[in-house]
């Protein structure tokens, strides 16, 4: 009698297992796809930017990039990424913010930037992440991909080093 119970109990585990793994991964977004445009033009005047010293103790450090629409069709944006965890990224067109992005996550989000306008790109960075270990130089990437024919992915770089 005692074995039963323990079969029936090892099933009815598997089958939570099972069951929570399904649910899990019929709930996570799907990347979204955009499609090339000729005439949507992703317009970046910086790409890269130094933090110089980032205190360990001392909160997040940001920093906000600006991708200007100077075509004559809709500025599409998605898949955004960070190259590491301790780093987040946020999308804010007329004046509302995207989800916020990281390493691993993928999004079905899109953004929609009209001809002649602008969408900011906040990158946050916690130097606290990695730990008292984790001071030192860093660098970090922030992936954007865009149906601008010419420039389909956009990489924004970002350098520091952290003190304590």
């Amino acid at each position: 009698m005692g074995e039963k119970k323990l079969i029936i109990i090892f099933v009815a585990i598997t089958a939570l297992i099972l069951g929570g793994g399904i649910f899990v991964l019929s709930s996570s977004s799907t990347p979204a796809k955009i499609t090339a445009s000729q005439n949507a033009k992703a317009e970046i005047l910086e790409k890269t930017f130094d933090w110089g010293n980032i205190p360990y103790s001392g909160g997040n450090a940001t920093k906000t990039f600006t991708i200007k629409n100077s075509g004559t069709d809709t500025l599409r944006l998605s898949g955004i990424k960070t190259s590491c965890t301790c780093t987040k990224a946020q999308v804010t067109i007329d004046g509302k913010g995207s989800p916020y992005f990281s390493m691993h996550p993928t999004s079905s989000w899109v953004g929609v930037v009209a001809p002649g306008k602008t969408a900011e790109l906040l990158v946050i960075f916690d130097p606290a992440f990695h730990g008292p270990t984790g001071v030192g130089p860093m660098e970090r990437l922030i992936s954007v991909d865009t149906n601008d024919i010419q420039n389909p992915k956009i990489e924004f770089s970002l350098k520091g080093v952290v003190v304590k």
